[in-house]
C-alpha cells in the first residue's frame, strides 16, 4: 500500500507540474500573463465545477491572468485534495481559489498559502477559519435547504396530523455546503412540517453510482418513503437513475440540487419535482476579480471586496419558463 501511495503521489506531482507547463508556466514570474491564479477544487468531473471552470476561464482571460485548474478527476475527498493543494503551492502561484472538501482537513494548506504571501479566496465551501482569507463566496445554502423542504412538503401533499418519511443524500458529512443545506432543510421541517421525519442520510463522495446505490437501498428499506432530498448534483443524478430503474418516478418526490443539463431535462419528465440552482460561474468570476484587485493593490477594487458573499438560489420546476431553465442550466462550454 505504501508503494502504491508513493507512486500515486509521484504521478500527481507530474500531473500538476504538467498543467503549469501546458499553461506556459515554470514559475509565476516567468508566466506570459501578469499573474498565475490556481483554482483547487474537489472533483473536476462534477458539472458544477465544470460550469465554475468556464466562468473562471472567461474572467481570467478578461483580466489577463493565467489560470491553473486542479482537482481530483472524480473523488471529492480531503485525502485526494490535500496532496493536490501541496503540489500546487510548491509551484508558487500568485493567488489561490480554494474549494475545500473539508473545513478542518484543508485548514493547514489554506493557512500555508497565506503564510507564503499567496492571497486566498474560499469559494462554494470554506475552511473553519477564514479571517485571513480575502473572501468567502458561496450560494445561499441554508436558504436552498429551506426551499427544498417547502417544495418537498408541497409535492408530497403535506397535511397536519399525518406522517411522512424522507431521506437525504449528501456528498460529504463535513463540506460546508452540504452541512448548510442539511441544516436549512432540517430547520424548516422542524418549524413548519413536524409530520415529516428524516429517517436516513448517506454519503457519496460526489460519485453518482454510489448515490444510486444509496437510494436503491432506501427504496427497499423504506417501502413507504415519501420523498428524497438530493443535496447536490451528483446525488441528484444518482437518485434520479435509481427512481427510474425502479419505476417510481412521480411516486416518490425528488428534490435535487444543481442544474446539471441532464437533470434539467428530467424536470419536464417528472423525475425531479424541483432543482435548486446555483450560479457557479458567477462565483468563479468574482473570485478572480477579488484576487486580481488584491494583487494589483487596486484601492478602488479592494474597497469593493466583501469578506462574505452569498449568491441567491433559484428553484426550477416544470412550471419554470424555458428562458429560466436555459439561463440557470450549468454549461461547461
Amino acid at each position: 500500500m505504501a508503494t502504491l501511495r508513493h507512486k500515486a503521489v509521484k504521478v500527481l506531482a507530474v500531473a500538476v507540474a504538467a498543467s503549469f507547463a501546458v499553461a506556459g508556466i515554470s514559475t509565476p514570474a516567468q508566466a506570459a500573463n501578469k499573474y498565475t491564479i490556481a483554482f483547487v477544487m474537489g472533483a473536476e468531473s462534477d458539472p458544477f465545477f465544470q460550469a465554475m471552470k468556464l466562468g473562471a476561464e472567461q474572467e481570467a482571460a478578461a483580466k489577463g491572468v493565467t489560470l491553473v485548474w486542479q482537482g481530483d478527476p472524480s473523488v471529492y475527498s480531503p485525502a485526494t485534495q490535500n496532496p493536490i493543494l501541496d503540489q500546487v503551492l510548491a509551484l508558487k502561484p500568485n493567488g489561490l481559489v480554494l474549494i475545500p472538501t473539508d473545513p478542518t482537513a484543508l485548514q493547514a494548506g489554506h493557512d500555508k498559502a497565506i503564510a507564503a504571501g499567496i492571497p486566498v479566496v474560499n469559494v462554494d465551501t470554506h475552511v473553519n477559519d477564514t479571517t485571513k482569507a480575502v473572501s468567502f463566496i458561496t450560494g445561499d445554502n441554508a436558504d436552498g435547504g429551506a426551499k427544498a423542504a417547502d417544495t418537498l412538503a408541497k409535492a408530497i401533499g403535506y397535511k397536519k396530523g399525518k406522517t411522512y418519511k424522507v431521506v437525504v443524500g449528501l456528498t460529504s458529512a463535513t463540506a460546508t455546503t452540504n452541512v448548510g443545506r442539511l441544516n436549512g432543510f432540517a430547520a424548516q421541517i422542524k418549524k413548519s412540517y413536524p409530520g415529516i421525519t428524516i429517517v436516513d442520510k448517506a454519503y457519496s463522495q460526489s460519485q453518482p453510482s454510489v448515490a444510486n446505490t444509496n437510494v436503491s437501498n432506501w427504496l427497499t428499506k423504506y417501502p413507504d418513503l415519501a420523498g428524497i432530498f438530493a443535496i447536490d448534483g451528483t446525488n441528484a443524478a444518482g437518485a434520479a437513475a435509481a427512481l427510474q430503474a425502479k419505476g417510481l418516478v412521480g411516486k416518490i418526490k425528488l428534490i435535487g440540487y444543481d442544474a446539471y443539463p441532464a437533470n434539467v431535462d428530467l424536470i419536464k419528465k417528472g423525475v425531479f419535482t424541483a432543482l435548486i440552482a446555483q450560479d457557479p460561474a458567477a462565483e468563479a468570476r468574482l473570485a478572480i476579480d477579488y484576487l486580481v484587485a488584491t494583487l494589483d493593490k487596486d484601492k478602488a477594487g479592494i474597497a469593493k471586496i466583501k469578506h462574505d458573499v452569498v449568491i441567491p438560489n433559484v428553484v426550477l420546476t416544470a412550471k419554470s419558463s424555458a428562458a429560466d431553465l436555459k439561463k440557470y442550466t450549468y454549461v461547461a462550454k
